[in-house]
């Protein structure tokens, strides 16, 4: 029996992620590898440009020139493998780049770079098969700045095998990075679909960094250290099971509720979450406290994945021009639409004398008055608010001209308007995402040392279905009726968990029970219904539950809840970070007696 444990560590969770986080890891982390996400839809529109004006562009700069310069020797001298998907668009620009400062410190590096995920060439194909958005069905754009394909952990494998100690990507899924090292570490096969699972698990854990070792956490005020905050270490074994953990003296925190709300993020339905390499269900996943900062998890399940790749393509669509405008005093939210009214009016006459054609566009939120939170607000009195207007247009022109109509109302309009925020604001494109499925067959990943070439075989999936993964069901729930008659009502917050973000145009927010008797509760008053009613000013589209009884927990999907979603979204939240927030404000009424009741643990 393989009793080796392999220990991975997760150094970027976004391009723009500390520059601490890889000494931290490498200096105190004794780890076998070190990787770094950096791509995001919007990152590769910007890399695309950046490629477009300089050959040499188009990868995550600071991958080489900040993360990697602070450790490389220690990294090659440990014989620590790097994994990361740095390369953006040009993942050779930015293989030449490290080797470049590997010779300038005099060390020897062995870099494969991975090819294959880009589509941008193909565009005419895929237009002709009359590809269809998978969220709005709508047709491939005309002009289209980057398209990727979501390649899997199989090239990196072949990268590994290869003897690379330093692995640059394009495009491929976050999780493929740590789940291609246990792979090759452990010899797991294609179709070793619960191996793949838990693989993958255990890279959705570290893939947004610190986000699983108390960042962004519920109980926030229990995480002490956020300046030194630890980055995720995970601690691999050949069955599949791992432990979460973080360097030693570093700040954070640990525990299966940090885990688990790190486990439900972006995930939609637990029970099926597609990857490139597998279908994985993560449903019956248990977490255990093994130690201080130490959670065993173990129960991930997974099916054969799907014949088809997820494109990402980014284009531009017209301009957008956001203003932030301060203003303080008595019935500031009435001074901030007044203005708000004004510079409209004023500007929209303007755009009309010149032949331009009104906004595309006109979003406005009033920041202070809890505006998010829709009817739910508790804000009575204003006395200081920004105002957030923003406009679109397909003429940068028409946004010039907004902008210059800002500052006037300084000395025009209401008293206390103090600034606006940044000074003038500047139009910038709007940057959309289009998503569609392509067949694997399509594209022939390739993984590159110096001049040597390999082609990267991609198993074909069954042409019968695998059996799918049983499902995981909850134990007896008793609702508050059968525990008493005698009910009050508490936040949310009091008996549960939450964490949210984007899939999309839909957002993802996962509700964790404190405890496990509070689960019938939940299931009884946090319904598909109620949550839709609740949200009722953002989610246009339908809303889901899903349950994820492992780790006591509801993971819910909104969709349409997100103004476009993302780079489209017009919002202050277009990620959908805050509503496990606003949802942990939802009254729920309780039993007195589950609230009298020691815990478990007590």
């Amino acid at each position: 029996m393989n009793d080796r444990i392999v220990r991975i560590g997760g150094a970027s969770g976004f391009w723009g992620d500390s520059a601490e986080a890889a000494p931290q890891l490498v200096k105190s982390g004794n780890l076998d590898y070190l990787t770094f996400d950096y791509l995001a839809e919007l990152t590769m529109s910007i890399l695309s440009r950046a490629r477009a004006q300089d050959p040499a562009a188009g990868y995550a700069r600071d991958f080489v020139e900040v993360a990697m310069a602070s450790v490389l020797r220690e990294v090659v001298d440990k014989g620590i493998k790097v994994l990361s998907n740095a390369g953006g668009v040009n993942p050779r620009a930015c293989a030449e780049a490290l080797q470049r400062l590997a010779q300038a410190q005099g060390l020897a590096l062995k870099i494969a770079v991975v090819e294959g995920d880009d589509a941008l060439s193909r565009l005419d194909e895929f237009r002709a098969e009359d590809v269809r958005d998978i969220h709005s069905g709508q047709p491939l754009p005309a002009r289209v700045m980057s398209a990727n394909a979501y390649l899997g952990a199989l090239p990196i494998v072949e990268a590994l095998q290869q003897g690379a100690q330093v692995v640059i990507t394009g495009r491929c899924v976050d999780s493929a990075l740590p789940l291609a090292a246990l792979m090759h570490e452990f010899g797991w096969s294609a179709q070793e679909y619960d191996l793949l699972a838990a693989g993958s698990l255990a890279g959705h854990l570290i893939e947004c960094g610190p986000q699983a070792t108390g960042g962004l956490f519920t109980d926030w005020e229990m995480v002490e250290g956020w300046d030194n905050i630890g980055y995720p270490i995970i601690e691999c074994s050949a069955d599949g099971s791992f432990v979460l953990t973080k360097p030693a003296g570093t700040g954070g925190l640990v525990s299966p509720a940090t885990v688990g709300e790190q486990m439900l993020y972006e995930i939609g339905d637990p029970a099926d979450y597609l990857l490139p390499d597998v279908r994985c269900d993560f449903t019956a996943v248990r977490m255990t406290a093994v130690g201080p900062d130490r959670v065993l998890v173990e129960g991930a399940r997974g099916q054969a994945p799907s014949p088809s790749y997820k494109v990402s393509a980014t284009y531009a669509d017209g301009w957008r021009c956001v203003a932030n405008i301060t203003l303080i005093g008595g019935l500031a939210e009435r001074k901030a639409q007044r203005v708000s009214e004004a510079i409209l009016a004023r500007t929209r006459r303007m755009l009309g004398e010149r032949g331009l054609d009104d906004y595309s566009l006109v979003y406005s939120e009033v920041l202070g008055t809890e505006a998010s939170f829709g009817p739910h607000s508790r804000v009575a009195t204003n006395r200081e608010v920004v105002l957030r207007l923003v406009v679109e247009h397909k003429d940068r022109n028409a946004l010039e001209l907004f902008a210059a109509e800002l500052a006037p109302g300084g000395v025009s309009w209401a008293p206390g308007m103090t600034s606006i925020g940044g000074g003038r604001p500047r139009p910038s494109p709007i940057v959309k995402l289009f998503s569609f499925l392509a067949p694997k067959t399509q594209f022939q990943a390739q993984v590159w040392i110096n001049d040597e070439c390999w082609s990267v075989a991609i198993p074909a999936v069954p042409q019968v279905a695998t059996q799918a993964c049983p499902p995981t069901t909850y134990t007896e729930l008793p609702t508050g009726a059968e525990v008493g008659a005698v009910v009050v009502e508490v936040p949310l917050l009091r008996i549960a968990h939450g964490r949210s973000g984007d899939k999309g145009n839909s957002v993802n927010i996962g509700i964790i029970a404190r405890e496990p008797k509070w689960l019938g509760v939940l299931r009884d008053q946090l319904t598909v219904e109620r949550v839709r009613e609740y949200f009722g000013h953002f989610v246009e589209g339908q809303v889901s539950r899903f349950d994820v009884p492992g780790i006591a927990a509801f993971n819910f999907l909104l969709q349409g809840a997100l103004a476009g979603g993302g780079m489209a979204s017009p919002r202050s939240d277009p990620l959908g970070k805050a509503f496990a927030q606003m949802l942990l404000d939802m009254p729920i009424r309780v039993p007195v007696k589950l609230l009298e009741s020691p815990s478990a643990a007590e």
